[in-house]
């Protein structure tokens, strides 16, 4: 905690924002080059392949899964979850353009793949996945990716 002045000169104490604590914490374990690499390429597509196994299941699903993490991130930082809406639209738009057989074993293929190079990333950094902690930092890799694309563009979160 830092003590900072407010107009009254009493002193008060302002805490670290939730968003910054948990990619502070998500970061810890995602230091190495090739680990960053890794995780910008796999776990966008791991979203993606989340949403299309939901969607093998129903489309409706998918899109329901996609606004319950989005209301999780409107608690986080209204700008992620803004970003996140673009993101998860945009995945769900492929979802829809795939001919619906080809979505399951598409989407469970690509899962699987990812995965092992999410845990071979995690080899090189020589930490174990943030999740295995809390399964809430499956939800922060999204954020954790789309905060280096803000910070290039000067994006407030």
């Amino acid at each position: 905690m830092t003590t900072v002045q407010d107009s009254s000169n009493i002193n008060s104490t302002t805490s670290e924002r939730e968003v910054d604590r948990l990619l502070n914490h998500y970061a810890e374990s995602h230091r190495n080059p090739t680990n960053e690499k890794i995780h910008f390429i796999c776990v966008p597509t791991i979203m993606w392949t989340v949403l299309g196994l939901i969607w093998a299941i129903h489309p409706w699903a998918a899109l329901g899964g996609a606004l319950l993490a989005l209301i999780y991130y409107f608690t986080l930082s209204f700008t992620f979850a803004i970003g996140m809406a673009v993101m998860a639209s945009i995945m769900l738009a492929i979802l829809q353009s795939i001919p619906p057989a080809y979505v399951l074993p598409s989407a469970g293929a690509v899962f699987i793949v990812a995965w092992i190079f999410q845990f071979i990333g995690h080899k090189i950094e020589g930490k174990k996945p943030s999740f295995f902690e809390d399964l809430r930092y499956l939800l922060i890799g999204p954020l954790f990716v789309l905060s280096f694309l803000y910070r290039r563009l000067n994006i407030r979160y």
